[in-house]
């Protein structure tokens, strides 16, 4: 319970963790409420399947409240929680072994005939372009995958990305870069 008198919304995002590390259980759920959009929406995006993304989601928040006593309070709140985020859903894609799907076919297609029959065709389909860009996301490596939607989606500047991903500042510049340019291939019949 918090303390008589503190309304835990007008408190800041570390004033709220110093609570909870207290114990404090209306703390915690704060910080879910604060955050359980803007982690599912990541989520998401990454794994594309909303059962999936609201386990992932639990599992983000449980590990955040077994590893609040580690969080270090100068940095952002949102970075450490969405680092936790970006990191459930690279180790569930990698579980799974999901191979990204090539734009150019499949990498297992043996002949050109295979090739073809295991190429995106994006512009045979009758998606709108924002499916058709979110369907293109999916696509990315999942490391290109979060650097874009955290730059893109989420708006984080790149010293954030860096810091949530633990990453240099000069790889997640690259990161972007090379998903911009993928990204630019795979819709480029949007621009006609």
């Amino acid at each position: 319970m918090a303390k008589p008198g503190i309304d835990l919304a007008t408190l800041s995002d570390q004033d709220v963790v110093l609570q909870a590390r207290d114990g404090r259980q209306a703390a915690y759920r704060e910080l879910v409420r604060r955050y359980e959009r803007p982690i599912f929406s990541l989520i998401y995006r990454m794994v594309r399947n909303r059962e999936q993304a609201e386990d992932l989601s639990q599992e983000t928040f449980v590990k955040a409240l077994n590893a609040i006593e580690s969080y270090r309070p100068e940095y952002k709140f949102s970075s450490w929680i969405f680092k936790i985020a970006n990191n459930v859903s690279i180790d569930h894609l990698r579980r799974r072994e999901l191979d990204t799907l090539s734009l150019d076919g499949s990498p297992h297609a043996l002949t050109p005939e295979a090739i073809q029959a295991s190429a995106l065709q994006l512009g045979d389909r009758q998606e709108t372009a924002l499916e058709e860009l979110e369907q293109a996301i999916s696509t990315l490596r999942p490391e290109y995958r979060a650097c874009i939607l955290l730059r893109h989606v989420e708006g984080r500047p790149y010293e954030e990305i860096a810091t949530m991903l633990d990453l240099p500042l000069g790889t997640v510049k690259t990161y972007i870069h090379r998903a911009r340019g993928e990204l630019r291939q795979a819709l480029a019949h949007l621009r006609q």
